[in-house]
């Protein structure tokens, strides 16, 4: 088990930008794969993005490609989530996410390959 703490959501106009971060606890935090969801009023917790166990791989939801980057520390045990060019429709509770394990498929989109979860952490965004 890990404990994640997400941190950095908050107000931001529209065309703005945001850094969220994910501390995780444990000495074994590079051996899991990590992923950011979120969760808008009233809709359903959907994928946004996910990083391997070493970084070198990557997932992106259609809706955030090219605007948010996602990058592991596993020195510090940090999961970052940079969000550029946000829009009204990214106003939610983002969710960090994290399972052990190395291969990384199609399955690190879905929430329920996800074993630890933190609290969430909101961003509005502003029009």
């Amino acid at each position: 088990q890990v404990q994640l703490v997400e941190s950095g959501g908050e107000l931001v106009q529209a065309g703005g930008s945001l850094r969220l971060s994910c501390a995780a606890s444990g000495r074994t935090f590079s051996t899991y794969n990590m992923a950011w969801f979120r969760q808008a009023p009233g809709k359903e917790r959907e994928f946004v993005a996910a990083i391997n166990w070493s970084g070198g791989n990557t997932y992106y939801a259609s809706s955030v490609a090219g605007r948010f980057t996602i990058a592991r520390d596993n020195a510090k045990n940090t999961v970052l989530l940079q969000m550029n060019s946000l829009k009204p429709e990214d106003t939610a509770v983002y969710y960090c996410a994290a399972r052990r394990g190395i291969e990384f498929t199609s399955r690190v989109k879905e929430n329920n390959y996800y074993n630890n979860w933190g609290r969430g952490t909101h961003v509005t965004v502003s029009s």
